[in-house]
């Protein structure tokens, strides 16, 4: 982003560029890794903000909420259905939130879609 708008030579190249959760799903670094099937990776975060801090992926290689399509739908369900397994086992009955960022000015670091699962304690509003 400059200036507030979208930098398409930026996104370009953040995509080009293998991302460290791609590293993760090929296995080319360590991660503790709390669920895994044929569409999706969860893992620990490196650096938790809360009791429990899981980041959930998907396999396929999607930059942003922005770069979904229709026919994603389905990916984002068996998500939404991982995060809500993993919460049950983790104990969050009491809740928890699910934070997706979107580009530069929404908080987003690693230009590859995934949820932050955080729970654990009392989450306050506004988050920051």
């Amino acid at each position: 982003m400059l200036g507030g708008h979208f930098n398409p030579l930026i996104f370009t190249k953040a995509m080009s560029e293998k991302t460290i959760f791609k590293r993760i799903i090929d296995k080319e670094i360590p991660a503790k890794i709390v669920f895994e099937d044929d569409l999706c990776l969860a893992f620990e975060d490196a650096h938790p903000q809360a009791p429990v801090h899981i980041l959930v992926i998907p396999k396929k290689e999607i930059a942003s909420t922005d770069q979904l399509t229709q026919e994603d739908g389905p990916l984002l369900g068996h998500i939404y259905s991982v995060i809500r397994k993993i919460a049950a086992e983790k104990n969050l009955g009491g809740g928890y939130r699910v934070v997706t960022n979107c580009g530069p000015d929404g908080g987003q670091t690693v230009f590859h879609l995934h949820f932050h699962l955080l729970g654990g304690r009392r989450l306050n509003w506004p988050p920051g």
